[in-house]
């Protein structure tokens, strides 16, 4: 049986599956005598109290695995803990009803996460996870039971459950866990991102995959493509071992070429970057043979957290990465919040159409206080190594010029206090809105160079919301239109002298490589784990040919017909890569 879901971390691994038990507590309706109101409320702090202390425990084993920024996840655990609105409503309630605590808290939680759940923002539907997994904790606690954690799993197995809360990922012990399945999940949650962090296959918003697989059953998952297969038969299970081991044997040959030049057979010298969302990814980074990084992407920074992270936090972040990445450039994406991303600590009204409305610059510029403290802060950073600086979603002239009227604002404050920073520091525009793509000649003139951003580009472009499956066949990167939008970005910036990069999703696809340096792209921004992909194309197809395939390719009327064009294409000229 083949399920489809969502790709969350890349590979393919087979294996015996382990079921992880949702763990349902039997919660008893019990009433108490008022004599033990007392004793009742003490068992509650002292449940809370007990709780922290696992979760600090859990926060130290994974800082010391992972590092600080993925321990910070817990971060939104312990605000559960310490909700004064929902502990005051558990002893309230307990006052007036009389009944047994756990019963009250199960019902209080129960309420709070109904709320969440039909919230429509991804983000907050996401942290029903970090309720459920406290509250469960908690109920433990109250009725004395323990659970087995997941590095107590002394075989290799494939995960199988109907979601993974953040303490069960970090309790995933790589040399046994070898991959991982949930029924629900997105590429935002946290269970993505630790599955990337740990480099294991995973698929997840599988939907019923912890109904379809029972304990042993033999399962096959295919990270890359979001794919469960549910005891295989041997041609299938042939069929995937032969593509295991092409990829095992593609592995030894790009670490041989890792270290190589990014540089077509004709000359042409590339860029190849990285993007990252926390620093801990640098390692990763290094070792896929980045030239640097090309997206550091600075809203998680701001997330899962009561406060606004200040000056001092910021400026050693982006110092630590700056200094790690020395010679190497770093670029760094400011705020990009809105969207499916949003401050808690902001009192900001929902809005309809998020995508549409005030994020990224947007949000910056109507709110210039957070700004300025985040571009002194990149400003002092970029004394201790290459710093180079974009705004996001940049849509017209206007926002540009009053972005950089604010950061020359900020430059002229810290030179008044002899506060050092790069005086040549490079500041860019990420080309992601078709108005941003169609002016991008007027553009070129306030930068030194763009960065394209392909995943919202493509989703404004098409008018195709990318993370409903009920039109995600309407998603084309390859259609005609985002194609030239994609070119004429690129020619308008080498008019103006500035160089062109991409770090969207598409500079990360090895069938595009060849018609992106086509169009002349000169850096590429993807992922650590696709790098060596991308380098051996470059290394494989001369500049003039692949200029050629890219003319071809804009004879064509559909998105399907230029990826057909393209793979042909790409087989033919790196067949040990398809």
């Amino acid at each position: 049986m083949f399920l489809k879901g969502i790709p969350a971390s890349p590979g393919i691994a087979s294996g015996k599956a382990f079921i992880l038990d949702s763990e349902t507590l039997a919660i008893l309706k019990k009433e108490i005598p008022e004599r033990d109101l007392a004793k009742e409320i003490a068992r509650f702090e002292e449940a809370l109290i007990r709780t922290r202390q696992e979760i600090l425990g859990i926060q130290e084993h994974i800082s010391e695995q992972l590092g600080i920024k993925h321990a910070e996840i817990f971060n939104a655990h312990l605000l559960v803990l310490e909700d004064r609105t929902l502990i005051e409503e558990v002893i309230s309630r307990l006052k007036k009803e009389l009944l047994c605590v756990e019963y009250i808290f199960d019902d209080v939680l129960k309420k709070y996460i109904d709320v969440f759940s039909k919230v429509e923002d991804e983000y907050l539907k996401e942290r029903v996870a970090d309720i459920r997994d406290v509250g469960k904790r908690v109920l433990r606690q109250l009725l004395g039971k323990k659970r087995e954690t997941l590095a107590d799993i002394n075989e290799k197995v494939i995960l199988i459950s109907y979601d993974l809360s953040p303490s069960d990922t970090a309790s995933l012990h790589k040399k046994n866990v070898i991959a991982f399945a949930t029924d629900i999940g997105g590429k935002t949650s946290h269970t993505a991102i630790m599955a990337k962090a740990l480099e294991i296959p995973a698929a997840v918003g599988l939907k019923t995959v912890t109904k379809t697989v029972k304990n042993g059953d033999m399962v096959i998952v295919d990270g890359s493509n979001g794919i469960v297969i549910v005891n295989p038969d041997e041609e299938t299970i042939e069929k995937y071992r032969r593509e295991r081991t092409r990829l095992e044997e593609q592995e030894t040959i790009l670490i041989k070429i890792r270290d190589l030049p990014c540089v077509t057979p004709d000359g042409r010298e590339i860029d190849l970057t990285a993007n990252i969302e926390i620093p801990d990814e640098i390692p990763s980074v290094k070792s896929h043979g980045a030239s640097g990084i090309g997206l550091y992407r600075t809203e998680f920074f701001y997330l899962d957290r009561v406060d606004l992270p200040t000056e001092e936090e910021q400026y050693s972040a982006y110092k630590n990465v700056a200094e790690q990445m020395t010679p190497n450039s770093v670029i760094i994406r400011t705020l990009d919040l809105g969207g499916d991303k949003f401050l808690s600590q902001l009192t900001t009204p929902r809005e309809m159409n998020p995508f549409l409305g005030q994020r990224a610059i947007r949000f910056c510029l109507a709110r210039p206080e957070i700004f300025k403290v985040q571009l002194k802060a990149i400003l002092r950073a970029s004394a201790h190594g290459k710093l180079k600086i974009m705004y996001p979603m940049i849509s017209g002239i206007e926002e540009l010029l009053a972005a950089n009227t604010i950061l020359n604002e900020v430059k002229e404050e810290l030179r008044e206090k002899k506060v050092s920073f790069d005086e040549d520091m490079q500041v860019g525009a990420m080309i992601e809105v078709p108005s941003a793509a169609l002016t991008a000649d007027i553009l070129a003139r306030e930068v030194d160079f763009f960065s394209i951003g392909t995943n919202d580009l493509i989703q404004y472009s098409l008018a195709v919301d990318r993370v409903n499956e009920k039109i995600a066949y309407l998603y084309e990167p390859a259609h005609p239109a985002v194609l030239r939008l994609i070119k004429n970005v690129i020619y308008a910036g080498h008019k103006a002298n500035i160089w062109v990069g991409m770090c969207g999703e598409m500079a990360g696809e090895p069938a595009f490589t060849i018609l992106l340096l086509g169009f002349g792209l000169d850096e590429f921004s993807t992922s650590p784990v696709n790098l060596p992909r991308i380098k051996q194309v470059i290394r494989s197809v001369e500049y003039k040919a692949a200029q050629k395939i890219a003319e071809e390719a804009l004879t064509l009327s559909t998105g399907r017909e230029v990826e057909e064009y393209t793979k042909e294409k790409l087989k033919e000229l790196v067949p040990n890569l398809l």
